[in-house]
């Protein structure tokens, strides 16, 4: 069976440097970095006082009051950015296309913040005060499910749940879908919303998260002072459409995906495996899912996350992979702005790598005045530059050992 073309038609982000596509692109590109003192909870008892916080953001402003009272943040995220891209496709999901319209959205979490309000509840006033809307608040599957209520896609329909890499694996899953010819759409991406009292606490405990507490200075990926990563919030969404559907419609297209590759480490249920050699695999796979070769590629969004084991090991995995041609690739990491977004952070890349594809730019990796000597690839630490790309890759790295790699192409006919 011939596999079916899949390209992006529609693209929605909310982000901590940017509540659209253009904002985020556009301070990406300006090096704005986004993290703040953390305002969602009071971090006196904590060790980590900052993260990547949406700005000017207000559910109950946004769907009002009572329909944002039954949907978690993390919900929310993904509907506010799914209503962006949907309209920015121009794609009418009407009664005779929808059952042929999919969504496909994930999240690392789920409604952390619905549990732990329903846990006080239970605790100090008993089980029959607890909401019957915590079950499908909290459960990781209800963005999809809202988006695909919101929008009328009655396609396929479901919830990648792989830690860090959910975004980009919830991408390259509905690219599946379409090029078996299971849809002719589909709405996919990423959210998440941790910055509650325990997602902060659990990763402060696990000592994941960055030992600086200066905002600008302590995501600082492939930096020797790296310490840890900086928790982020947002979601990013992108419509993905069959070719000849979109071609027939007139829709406009970012890029065209070719590529996706997943694997697992089967090493351990935090650290990368030695030498990054699974996401090495995962590029490796999405390379070859493409048809192309290392020396096709002229830029990589890295997961980059300014973790001493993540930097490392996949900057090992790059020179694996691309051998010589790894000092040829430009490579950056949204993170040193935006923080990491968790299971909406691939979608949010992979809204980047399309806007650089299309623009013929790529965005500073900020904070790099201290570059490893041991990371010794171009991370674009002096700022933006314009670059002709024909292919990128986009990596995802998660907790469990989960490894998602896709691929990107400037579309041609």
């Amino acid at each position: 069976m011939t596999e079916k073309r899949v390209v992006i038609t529609g693209m929605g982000a909310l982000t901590p440097i940017g509540n659209s596509v253009d904002e985020l692109w556009e301070n990406a590109l300006n090096g704005v970095n986004g993290i703040n003192e953390i305002t969602r909870i009071d971090t006196s008892d904590y060790n980590v006082h900052i993260a990547g916080e949406l700005k000017d953001f207000d559910g109950e402003e946004y769907f009002g009051r009572k329909e944002a009272r039954r949907m978690d943040r993390f919900t929310q995220y993904a509907v506010a950015a799914s209503d962006e891209a949907v309209k920015d496709s121009g794609l009418d999901i009407n009664d005779d296309i929808s059952e042929r319209v999919g969504v496909w959205i994930g999240s690392g979490i789920g409604g952390i913040q619905s549990l732990e309000e329903g846990l006080r509840v239970l605790f100090d006033r008993g089980p029959r005060r607890v909401s019957p809307l915590f079950v499908p608040m909290m459960i990781p599957d209800m963005a999809a499910g809202q988006v695909s209520i919101r929008h009328n896609a009655k396609g396929p329909n479901g919830a990648t749940v792989t830690a860090c890499a959910t975004g980009t694996n919830s991408i390259g899953d509905a690219f599946r879908i379409i090029a078996r010819g299971d849809a002719d759409a589909m709405i996919a991406g990423g959210t998440e919303a941790p910055l509650t009292h325990m997602g902060v606490a659990g990763f402060q405990a696990n000592r994941a998260l960055s030992k600086s507490n200066d905002p600008d200075y302590a995501s600082v990926p492939f930096s020797k002072d790296r310490s840890g990563f900086v928790m982020g919030e947002g979601s990013g969404i992108v419509v993905l459409e069959e070719l000849e559907h979109a071609k027939a419609r007139g829709a406009k297209i970012y890029a065209e995906i070719v590529g996706y590759g997943s694997t697992g480490d089967a090493h351990h249920i935090t650290a990368p495996a030695p030498n990054g050699e699974g996401g090495a695999r995962a590029i490796q796979r999405a390379l070859d899912d493409a048809g192309i070769q290392p020396e096709n590629i002229q830029y990589v969004n890295a997961h980059g996350t300014s973790t001493p084991y993540n930097d490392e090991y996949e900057t090992l995995a790059i020179k694996t992979v691309f051998g010589d041609h790894a000092y040829n690739l430009k490579i950056n990491s949204t993170k040193s702005m935006t923080g990491h977004l968790l299971g909406g952070t691939g979608a949010m890349e992979a809204i980047i790598t399309a806007k650089s594809i299309q623009d013929g730019k790529v965005h500073p990796t900020i904070n790099l005045t201290n570059q490893d000597p041991e990371l010794d690839l171009d991370y674009l630490k002096d700022g933006q530059e314009e670059l002709d790309i024909e292919y990128a890759i986009s990596n995802s790295l998660g907790f469990g050992g989960h490894n998602a790699t896709i691929v990107l192409k400037k579309y041609e006919e």
